[in-house]
């Protein structure tokens, strides 16, 4: 059954293309399962996330416009509209290009370890929707084998490449286990939700985001069970913080050195590391000066992307060669499918010969026959007859010359090699 990956992602297409060819996770289930009653798509998969859309399928024949034509319609999109920007890659390719994607080595962000999960709920929801077989399915947990050995043989992840993942990683370093900090979080754009989301990922004890929009903050607080202030209300929380992280738009500083120096004095001059992403700055340079105080710039923090993204680089270098060798383990499984039709008629053949031999000699123990007359009887019998169709076969190919085929039978039955 041919294999085949089809989609867009954010090197090929605009996001507003990337937006109308979306899938909802409430209408995933159903998506599903209207793209396998397809005649020619027998099993299926769908990965949605903000930078690609993509359909893996197991196909009847080698034919992909059904399915170009599915995603159209389903999205209302003319094919000429679409047709653009999607990429199309066929069984080894699609092998390989899974691979790629899980390991995060085809993601916006060189490495990221998000991609895996979405990936993994891309998998459990097509096994939900029951639009998931054999072939496909192994792909899937050999795909996530592949992504765990690149994780655990290379330092794809090791550096942060983001950053908000910079930032959190820094905060990691200072902390430790972060399970018993207060992180405040200051601004609710993407950054700080993805600040947000890293320090959920690492069990944050206490999450406190402050914006100027409340309605903002309440809402991503939501999201990680934190809580939500207005920026008026910082400086009386900011002595709770262990970990404070802003990016506002501000075009003034929002945090001062009195704030921090009374914040302080509150905590007993426990430390606060502070990351200022923000351009121009929220935090006040001067702050840099107070003892007990980290504070880092986004400057400081591209100095380490810049040099952790040369690490990732080298990374992906090595998990290129591991894909390699997992990609011909996967298709070597795959064309041994081809022989389990053999194999079962082979060995349903042996146990009917088997079992009529075995009734011939039960029934000479019957008659009273010596037992060990009867055991030489069952072994002479059986392996005659088990030998007799590959002993003739293999007499008329050297009858026929056909020195492939007896040299492909030694292989086939173990024998030794002889010269020839």
């Amino acid at each position: 059954m041919p294999l085949i990956a089809l989609g867009i992602n954010h090197r090929t297409a605009p996001v507003d293309i990337r937006e109308r060819v979306a899938f909802p996770s409430e209408r995933l289930d159903e998506a599903l399962r209207a793209l396998v009653e397809l005649p020619e798509v027998q099993e299926a998969a769908i990965l949605s996330t903000c930078n690609r859309t993509e359909l893996y399928c197991g196909l009847e024949g080698e034919d992909n416009s059904a399915l170009i034509g599915w995603l159209c319609s389903y999205h209302h999109l003319r094919p000429e509209d679409l047709q653009p920007y999607l990429y199309i890659y066929p069984d080894e390719a699609a092998v390989r290009h899974m691979f790629r994607v899980a390991a995060g080595l085809d993601s916006m962000v060189l490495g990221e370890p998000q991609i895996l999960g979405q990936m993994k709920t891309a998998y459990q929801s097509a096994v939900d929707a029951g639009t998931l077989t054999a072939q496909l399915g192994k792909l899937f947990q050999h795909t996530f084998t592949v992504a765990k050995q690149i994780r655990t043989d290379t330092a794809i992840g090791a550096s942060p490449v983001s950053v908000a993942f910079a930032a959190v990683s820094l905060a990691r370093q200072i902390f430790g286990d972060l399970s018993k900090q207060t992180a405040l979080l200051i601004g609710a754009g993407e950054t700080i939700e993805l600040a947000a989301r890293h320090l959920a990922d690492h069990k944050l004890g206490r999450m406190i985001v402050a914006n100027r929009t409340v309605e903002r903050a309440h809402a991503l607080a939501a999201e990680f069970n934190g809580y939500a202030i207005a920026l008026s209300e910082m400086p009386t929380h900011l002595a709770e913080a262990d970990i404070v992280i802003s990016s506002t738009a501000s075009q003034l500083p929002i945090l001062g050195k009195g704030t921090v120096e009374r914040a302080l004095k509150k905590r007993k001059h426990r430390p606060i590391f502070m990351v200022d992403i923000a351009v121009p700055r929220d935090i006040e340079a001067e702050v840099a000066q107070l003892d007990d105080i980290y504070l880092y710039t986004v400057d400081d923090l591209k100095e380490v992307i810049q040099e952790n993204l040369k690490s990732r680089q080298e990374a992906a270098t090595q998990a290129e060669e591991i894909i390699d060798v997992q990609c011909a383990h996967f298709l070597g499984w795959l064309r041994s499918l081809d022989a389990v039709s053999s194999i079962r008629d082979f060995r349903a053949q042996a146990d009917a010969t088997r079992d009529d031999v075995l009734d011939k000699a039960r029934q000479l123990l019957a008659q009273g026959r010596d037992a060990e007359q009867v055991i030489q009887f069952l072994a002479h019998t059986l392996t005659n007859k088990l030998i007799h169709t590959p002993s003739a076969n293999l007499r008329q190919a050297g009858y026929e010359g056909r020195a492939d085929l007896i040299q492909a039978a030694r292989e086939l039955l173990g024998l030794p090699k002889r010269d020839t």
